[in-house]
Order: structure tokens, then C-alpha cells, then sequence
């Protein structure tokens, strides 16, 4: 519940910075929007900040690290914790001498080791062959903390993996490419969004921020400006939703060319804000476009494709497909 008040606070703060004033820098640093060439959000949510100053040790959560990491990289750490805890305990029991251990009369130092290893894993996993038991006092104190150890370790592991699997996040897909095309009697810039997850999402909410540098009494500064949506919000998302904003006389795209955005570093914030049904609890979503990654003159592919009994099917592999106006016409 932190998490998500946190995660609040952060969308209900941009929402407000923008609407109470577009010039400012919605906490990203008035020098920092200035001067950084990079994006200030990247593709995949994160915010594209270095720090320095900090150890790594000093700096680094592991509890946040092991929440927010990937799935394959968590379970590689969890295997590299657990072999390290065994060879680390199987050469301390190597070290206490061949009559510290039952059963290892007459091996060889390599096989001290490796019957040392494995009770190490026999011992924290508390499974326990019974074909090798500890019989030196050293031997039975090292029990004694690998035990607890083995019982801390599988409690911190369990724990990690409800946190990771009871943590409400959202797995939205952004098209590669926003355009900026023919739309009604004008112009729009559009983006299509689409739940890779089969989980069903509602009220969700859209905002999007036009981020660029202007010159303002020969000072550069990065306004913020916020793009009214053609329909900010739906109360289902079960297929995909196309965001678009109208260009009308009053949008801050009116008559800004190309060359234009590029010449203004103009970057494209986008948040989003609904309720996942799985988890009833709200899930949020950032990402961006850059001004390079805006087709001109394009349109869409049709993502949806009706099926015999009358359903839709909504195919993902057509969220990213653009068509020229040509292509279109052939």
C-alpha cells in the first residue's frame, strides 16, 4: 500500500505541475530539463537519471532491487545464493579435518570436499540422508548456524517471491511509433496502447505532456506543456485504444513542423493510471517518444480482426505497423 499511495502522489504532483503551470519542470530539475540531451523518460517506464557520489553499497536496496528486477535475473541470484551458502559451509567443514564428518575414513581430499558439499545441502535444506552426520564439536557448531542460516535464507526467498508475485504492475505495450497524420479536418498525434497481460483493466486513464526547449529572453528553458486528449479516459480496456490528440488552433503542435521538434528537443511524456481487476488495486504505466521516433503522414495499420462467430481478435503483432498514405492508396 506504500507503493501505490507513493505511485499517487507522483501522478496526482504531475497532473497538478502541468495544469498550475506549463513552464515548469515537473520535478525534474529546472537545469537538468535544460541542458540534458537525453530523454527524460525512457521506453520502458524509468526515468533516465545517473547518480554519483553514493558507494554501491551505500546506494543500492537490495529488497527494492529483488522486487523490481527481472524474473530470470531474481532466480539466477536466488540459485547463486544458494550454492554459494553450500560451498561456502562445505569448505568450512572440509577445514575442520577428515574425522569431523561420519563416513570419510580414507578419502582423498577432493572427496572430503564434495561429501562436505553435499551434507552442506543435505543439512540447510533439512533433508537429511542420514548417511553422513557431523561427530567433532567444530562440526556440530556449524551445523548449528547453517541451520538458522538455511531457515533465514528460504524465509527471505519465500518472501521475495510473494512480494514479486503479489505486486500490482502493469504490462502495457506502447506502439514503437507515434504519428502525426491526417485526422478529421486537421491534424492528430496519435499512439496506440495495447494490455499484453489477459487480465482486464478499467478506468483507464491517459495524460500526455509535450516536453520541449524554448529560448525566452535568450534563456533556454524546457516547458511542459499538457496536450488535451480527444478522450482521456475509458472506463473498459479490453482490446487496444489509440490516444490521440486533435491539433486544433489552441494545441501547442499548431503549425510546428518536423524540423520544428527536433530543433526543440521535443519529447512526448506519456502516463497512465487505471485499476487492475486481478490484483483491485491501481497500476501505473510511463513511457515516452522522442521526436525521432514521430512518423509523419502516416497512419495505422487495423490491429483488429473479426472473426467467424462474430468476436473480435485483437492481433498484437500489428500494433507497431504503419501505412503510408500511398500504400494505403495501392
Amino acid at each position: 500500500m506504500e507503493r501505490v499511495s507513493l505511485e499517487t502522489q507522483v501522478f496526482s504532483a504531475l497532473s497538478a505541475e502541468a495544469a498550475a503551470d506549463d513552464s515548469k519542470d515537473l520535478g525534474f530539475g529546472t537545469l537538468v530539463s535544460a541542458n540534458s540531451t537525453q530523454r527524460l523518460i525512457n521506453r520502458d517506464g524509468t526515468f533516465n537519471v545517473k547518480r554519483q557520489g553514493h558507494s554501491a553499497l551505500r546506494s543500492m536496496s537490495l529488497y527494492h532491487y529483488m522486487l523490481s528486477t527481472t524474473w530470470p535475473r531474481f532466480l539466477l541470484f536466488i540459485v547463486c545464493a544458494y550454492f554459494s551458502l553450500n560451498l561456502l559451509f562445505g569448505l568450512l567443514y572440509w577445514s575442520c579435518g577428515e574425522g569431523a564428518l561420519s563416513n570419510t575414513e580414507g578419502m582423498s581430499s577432493i572427496e572430503l570436499f564434495w561429501n562436505a558439499f553435499f551434507f552442506s545441502v543435505h543439512t540447510v535444506s533439512t533433508a537429511g540422508f542420514g548417511n553422513t552426520s557431523p561427530v567433532s564439536f567444530a562440526a556440530n557448531m556449524l551445523v548449528t548456524f547453517e541451520v538458522l542460516n538455511g531457515l533465514l535464507g528460504f524465509a527471505l526467498a519465500t518472501g521475495l517471491c510473494f512480494a514479486r508475485f503479489s505486486r500490482p504492475t502493469a504490462k502495457i505495450r506502447f506502439s514503437k511509433k507515434a504519428i502525426i497524420s491526417s485526422y478529421k479536418d486537421g491534424k492528430a498525434f496519435e499512439f496506440r496502447i495495447i494490455n499484453e497481460r489477459k487480465n482486464q483493466m478499467f478506468h483507464l486513464k491517459a495524460k500526455v505532456l509535450l516536453s520541449r526547449l524554448e529560448y525566452e529572453h535568450g534563456v533556454r528553458k524546457r516547458r511542459f506543456y499538457d496536450l488535451e486528449l480527444e478522450r482521456a479516459q475509458v472506463v473498459f480496456f479490453p482490446l487496444h485504444w489509440t490516444i490521440v490528440h486533435p491539433i486544433s488552433d489552441t494545441s501547442p503542435l499548431h503549425n510546428v513542423s518536423e524540423s520544428d521538434l527536433e530543433r526543440s528537443d521535443a519529447e512526448f511524456l506519456i502516463m497512465l493510471e487505471g485499476i487492475d481487476d486481478g490484483f483491485s488495486q491501481t497500476v501505473y504505466c510511463w513511457s515516452s517518444y522522442k521526436f525521432d521516433e514521430i512518423v509523419w503522414g502516416a497512419e495505422y495499420a487495423n490491429i483488429l480482426k473479426p472473426l467467424e462467430d462474430g468476436s473480435l481478435e485483437v492481433d498484437l503483432n500489428c500494433i507497431d505497423e504503419i501505412k503510408m498514405p500511398a500504400e494505403k492508396a495501392a
